[in-house]
C-alpha cells in the first residue's frame, strides 16, 4: 500500500485560496448590493459577542454544504450551482475553506471575504 501524503492546514488553505477570487469588504459589500447572498459562518456565540452582519442569511458551519447544495434534500429554496455565494467567518480562513468546499459542489460562484467579519467592520460598513 502506498504511503499517504499528509498536507497541513496551511498547504490547504493555500489550495482553496488558490481557487478563489476572494473579495475584499467593499467588495462583497457590492457584490451583495448587486445580489450574491453573504452568509455569515460565524457560530453563535461570534456574532453574540462581535455583532451581526447586515444583510447576511446565517447557516452555522456546520450545515452549509446540506443547505446548498442543489441535490440536498435539506437545502434552502435558493440553492444553485449558479449561485453567487460569499461565506463570512471571524477573518477569513475557515470561509475559504468552505467555498471550496462548495465549489467541489459545483457551486462554482462560491467565494470568501477577505478578512472576514473583522474586515467589514473595520472598512465601517455594519450600518449597511
Amino acid at each position: 500500500m502506498p504511503e499517504r501524503r499528509h498536507r497541513s492546514i496551511d498547504e490547504l488553505l493555500s489550495e482553496a485560496r488558490g481557487r478563489l477570487e476572494r473579495l475584499s469588504a467593499n467588495e462583497a459589500f457590492q457584490a451583495q448590493q448587486a445580489g450574491a447572498v453573504l452568509i455569515d459562518i460565524r457560530p453563535e456565540a461570534s456574532r453574540e459577542a462581535e455583532g451581526r452582519l447586515p444583510g447576511a442569511v446565517v447557516i452555522d458551519r456546520t450545515v452549509l454544504e446540506w443547505r446548498l447544495d442543489p441535490a440536498s434534500g435539506s437545502r434552502l429554496p435558493f440553492a444553485s450551482h449558479d449561485l453567487h455565494v460569499v461565506l463570512v467567518c471571524n477573518e477569513g480562513y475557515s470561509s475559504s475553506l468552505a467555498a471550496a468546499t462548495l465549489q467541489d459542489l459545483g457551486i462554482h460562484r462560491a467565494t470568501d471575504l477577505d478578512g472576514g467579519y473583522r474586515a467589514w467592520k473595520a472598512a465601517g460598513l455594519l450600518t449597511g
